[in-house]
């Protein structure tokens, strides 16, 4: 008995059933949100073009009757289980109902892409090697996120005019340097040149 609690133990904790439990939640929150929309905001624009193309009030409405027909449709007490019909007013709330969480839900998944695409391209930084221990210091003295992406370019845009700047002042120097100081085969080029010009 002991060891089956721990199995037990050990299944419920673990990360995927968790994760499934909390899906599942979410879930039915999000088809309690579907729902409302669906009822609450669309139908009511398509039973109003309903009513102005075929005269029904509503979807619940929208019956087409195989066989005998009853005569009250208005009657609240009348039971359609003893009528074959086809409910067209069902048919077009399940059309809605996924059309509305198709859409939805591709909302969710493109905001969901594109963090991981921010997140994918900063960790394609780190595993290059751009984004150094150093570097991570420095963004976080200046209050930069690794997650905002164009912070981190605007980061490294910065650092890398600044690398190009000690570069050409090097060169500036180094060019200074052999000017003031030639060489004996740039001394002897300068006398050729000053020869040849006589």
């Amino acid at each position: 008995m002991k060891k089956f609690i721990e199995e037990f133990k050990v299944f419920i904790t673990r990360g995927n059933v968790i994760d499934m439990a909390v899906g599942v939640t979410v879930g039915s929150a999000f088809t309690a949100i579907v729902t409302a929309v669906s009822t609450n905001i669309i139908k009511p624009f398509i039973n109003w073009i309903i009513s102005l193309i075929i005269g029904a009030d509503t979807l619940s409405q929208c019956f087409t009757f195989l066989g005998a027909k009853p005569a009250d449709l208005a009657d609240p007490n009348l039971d359609l289980s003893l009528y074959n019909y086809i409910d067209w007013g069902a048919f077009i709330n399940a059309i809605i109902n996924f059309f509305v969480i198709a859409f939805v839900l591709f909302c969710v998944v493109k905001a969901i892409n594109a963090l991981n695409d921010k997140q994918k391209a900063v960790t394609a930084k780190l595993l290059e090697g751009v984004v150094s221990p150093q570097d991570k210091k420095e963004m976080k003295k200046l209050g930069i996120s690794l997650k905002d992406k164009e912070a981190v370019d605007a980061y490294f845009k910065a650092k890398q005019a600044e690398a190009d700047r000690i570069k050409a002042e090097e060169e500036e120097k180094e060019r200074l340097e052999r000017e003031a100081n030639p060489t004996t085969e740039e001394l002897l080029k300068q006398i050729r040149d000053l020869l040849q010009n006589k």
